[in-house]
């Protein structure tokens, strides 16, 4: 499946209904999962099983099954969000296995982890406990953070390497009250971390 095609399927999905601002719930942009997801492929990263930590509401575990992963599960605390996610896997055909879990209390091991964490920036480090549990459970990961963590994802994830990062555009829709455009668009960086066998 081509990039432009996964993109126009991510984009018929469901939204947050009520996004929860402590949970920094902000819905991963169709464009930005469909060039992950199908970078990830093209690294071979999605020829057997995946998990997205915080799955919200699914576009990244629905994207990795939609481009061929074998199991696909996706972790979050949010029951609402997991209940839309799950509608948003049966709408596109796919079958997704959504779990209300702690990060933390995540097991198991898969081959690659593709998520996007909260960004801290509410509270310095939330991103910390979803590196933690990748790195823990997972080979590759793919994973979203705010321009310029470089050198603290470097350090955080020893002895594990970063192989790929880039920087890409991450709009974000006027979703809190204390949003004053529309529309304001991010920069985020994008990296795949390999973890040390």
């Amino acid at each position: 499946m081509k990039q432009r095609k996964l993109e126009m399927l991510l984009e018929e999905l469901e939204n947050f209904s009520n996004p929860e601002l402590e949970l920094e719930q902000y819905q991963t942009p169709p464009l930005l999962a469909a060039e992950i997801i199908h970078f990830a492929y093209m690294q071979g990263d999605l020829d057997e099983s995946v998990q997205d930590l915080g799955c919200g509401t699914g576009i990244l575990a629905i994207g990795a099954k939609l481009l061929g992963a074998r199991t696909v599960v996706g972790y979050d605390t949010d029951s609402k969000a997991l209940e839309t996610a799950q509608k948003n896997a049966q709408k596109l055909g796919v079958e997704v296995e959504f779990v209300l879990s702690d990060i933390a209390d995540v097991k198991g091991h898969v081959k690659t982890t593709v998520m996007n964490p909260p960004f801290g920036a509410r509270v310095k480090g939330r991103d910390r406990p979803f590196l933690s549990s990748a790195l823990r459970t997972s080979e590759v990961i793919y994973s979203i953070h705010n321009r310029g963590s470089l050198a603290f994802i470097q350090k955080f994830i020893k002895p594990a390497i970063i192989t790929h990062s880039y920087v890409a555009k991450f709009p974000i829709k006027r979703t809190f009250n204390f949003h004053k455009k529309e529309l304001e668009v991010i920069e985020v960086e994008i990296y795949r971390i390999k973890v040390s066998e």
